[in-house]
């Protein structure tokens, strides 16, 4: 079992910056990969980014790519997710998710197969 509790969301401009944070709890952390994904009201729950239990492969939606940045510290059992130049169009709650299969399968994109969840964190970008 591993629980997850997301925190940096918030407000900001066009243009600007936010970190994300996913605290995690459990021995078996290091071991799960791990995802972003967000939703806005209204819409479906879409990928954002996932990285694997070593931190040495990343994979981003398209829409993110060379906005975001995702990274983990496993001595801290915490997964980042980096944003800058956010746009409009990023605005959505963001969840962090964790794998336990990854070790057999790499790095996913679907939600279906994420055992884990958090609650969420609100990140809302004016224009």
């Amino acid at each position: 079992q591993v629980q997850l509790a997301e925190s940096g969301g918030g407000l900001v401009q066009a243009g600007g910056s936010l970190r994300l944070s996913c605290a995690a709890s459990g021995r078996t952390f290091s071991n799960y990969n791990m995802g972003w994904f967000r939703q806005a009201p209204g819409k479906e729950r879409d990928f954002v980014a996932a990285i694997t239990w070593s931190g040495s492969t990343r994979d981003y939606a398209d829409s993110v790519k060379g906005r975001f940045t995702i990274s983990r510290d496993n001595a801290k059992n915490t997964v980042y997710l980096q944003m800058n130049s956010l746009k409009p169009e990023d605005t959505a709650v963001y969840y962090c998710a964790a794998d336990k299969e990854g070790l057999y399968f790499g790095l996913r994109r679907n939600m279906k197969v994420y055992d884990y969840w958090g609650q969420g964190t609100q990140v809302t970008v004016s224009s």
